[in-house]
């Protein structure tokens, strides 16, 4: 018999994985902290230099590196061990936040800083995202039944964190200043970390492969 109460729990069933249950708990924080700092940024950008024309530089010296390197990194993701390498990415991106918030509160901060910043968060997020995208596998065991739960869970979380993060940076911005919504996003990071140390996976069995990474990207052009 359906029920509201069978309905919610066929919602979130994905959250019965202990694994995906800690990922979500980090992560939904991690998101939100990340969208503080993008709108931060674009604020800094302008009070610095009063210039649309630079808030386009950094704009794009942040997405470059994504369209560059993203097709490598998602083959590097699909042969390595998914959980070490989200370790490595979330730590970087924790120091990168760190070190924005360090500039900022020692009034050092300049536009060339953050156009270089801009650019290595970039390459971070280049490896991060078709890394944690397909991490969503490895935490779920029973993927038949609960993957597609999974996924559409980890969607909706970070639309979430879409409509939540500017309302509070706005907020944080107007207050405190953009500094702290840099250290924030640094703090939010940490909840990540944690998370995912706290996380069990199995090692990641990898069979051997003759191609390599620009044959395997030649051969999904070929098919695309």
């Amino acid at each position: 018999m359906d029920t509201p109460g069978n309905h919610l729990k066929l919602a979130f069933r994905a959250l019965s994985h202990k694994n995906f249950r800690l990922f979500v708990s980090g992560q939904s924080l991690s998101l939100v902290g990340t969208w503080i700092q993008q709108v931060a940024v674009t604020w800094l950008v302008y009070r610095l230099t009063n210039s649309a024309f630079m808030l386009g530089i950094v704009g794009f010296s942040g997405q470059l590196p994504l369209f560059v390197i993203a097709p490598f990194a998602g083959v590097l993701a699909d042969k390595s061990n998914r959980h070490k390498l989200l370790l490595y990415t979330q730590s970087l991106a924790l120091l990168q936040a760190l070190i924005l918030s360090i500039l900022v509160f020692t009034e050092a901060i300049q536009i060339w800083q953050l156009i270089v910043l801009s650019v290595i968060l970039g390459i971070i997020n280049a490896f991060d995202m078709p890394t944690r995208q397909t991490f969503v596998i490895d935490m779920i065991d029973n993927k038949k039944e609960d993957l597609g739960n999974a996924i559409a869970f980890n969607s909706s979380m970070v639309n979430a964190a879409r409509l939540v993060g500017p309302s509070v940076a706005g907020i944080l911005i107007a207050t405190v200043g953009e500094g702290w919504c840099f250290l924030i996003n640094a703090i939010s990071f940490f909840a990540v970390v944690i998370s995912l140390l706290k996380m069990k996976v199995e090692p990641l069995t990898l069979k051997p492969r003759e191609s390599k990474v620009l044959k395997q990207l030649s051969m999904l052009k070929r098919r695309g």
